[in-house]
């Protein structure tokens, strides 16, 4: 991926050596849910949000506008200065310009589906265990998207298990996962994430994690919408998508199980398998586009 010499992210906090401070993972990460959450007030569905979403572009609405209605808010938290990572820093730097490039790929969807600003999310660097707003995290965890307070974290060790642990090199698969929790940061404004938090707490776990497979595929479809928009732009190299999908298969569920317990156990699933995260990644990357990333409706899964 040609990343040097180019935009980084202002939004880059760099809390490593703070000590404890204040889902994409391996086996969890991805997102994870304020504590307490939503009321328990009736819903109809995630299908009911891309309803409403079509419905109001149809009609000229701003569907933000609508969304928020449906899950009560979302709130923006006030951001806390904190020092960028150093001009020494090369991983550090190599984030901020993947943020940054996330940030104008969704500014201009944003502009072209919404004709509304992209609200960024802000990307928190920590060693060893951090307090967000949706509890306290380590490393292990890997790195998580938090719409408590909409922020990303990763404790940049992580890229090292991922090469190593997972047999996942490359920049571009380091790219993807950051690109994914900010599929999160996507759903989170759509009002996908507030809706998927009240539903699990009604579900029985395999039902919720059935679930929750749909909600990290959509990240993942984002995160192939994301590419085909670093590709549009010429910024690939040779290589760099096949190292997206190697990082896709590697942390399918089902590779996963098979790894650290020697057998799938299906119903335990909550991120997908191996190929439907190939599959999803693959259909953002051809797609380019929000709507080709439906998740949720039957038999897309």
């Amino acid at each position: 991926m040609r990343w040097r010499g180019r935009r980084r992210s202002d939004n880059v906090e760099d809390r490593r050596g703070a000590g404890m401070s204040g889902g994409f993972g391996i086996p969890g990460g991805g997102m994870r849910m304020p504590r307490g959450g939503a009321g328990r007030a009736g819903f109809g569905g995630i299908g009911f949000l891309i309803v409403i979403v079509v419905v109001a572009m149809l009609l000229g609405i701003n569907p933000l506008t609508l969304l928020q209605g449906v899950d009560g808010s979302m709130p923006v938290q006030p951001q806390g200065e904190a020092p960028a990572p150093p001009e020494s820093d090369e991983m550090a730097q190599f984030v901020s310009v993947v943020l940054a490039d996330t940030e104008d790929t969704w500014q201009k969807t944003f502009q072209s589906e919404f004709d509304a600003d992209y609200p960024r999310p802000r990307l928190v660097l920590f060693t060893g265990a951090i307090r967000s707003a949706c509890g306290f995290a380590q490393s292990a965890t890997g790195p998580f998207y938090c719409p408590g307070d909409r922020k990303v974290y990763i404790d940049l060790a992580f890229y090292d298990q991922l090469r190593r642990r997972f047999q996942a090199p490359g920049d571009f698969a380091q790219a993807y996962v950051i690109a994914h929790e900010v599929g999160h940061h996507i759903q989170n404004l759509t009002g996908v994430l507030p809706k998927f938090d009240e539903m699990r707490r009604r579900l029985p776990e395999a039902e919720a994690n059935q679930l929750s497979v749909r909600v990290e595929l959509q990240a993942d479809c984002y995160a192939g919408v994301w590419a085909h928009d670093t590709a549009q732009k010429g910024l690939l190299d040779k290589g760099d998508i096949e190292e997206a999908m190697n990082a896709a298969t590697q942390i399918g569920d089902d590779a996963i199980q098979k790894r650290t317990q020697g057998y799938v156990v299906p119903d335990a699933f909550n991120h997908g398998t191996s190929a439907q995260r190939q599959r999803w990644f693959r259909i953002g990357l051809t797609e380019g586009r929000m709507d080709a990333c439906d998740t949720f409706s039957p038999g897309r899964v």
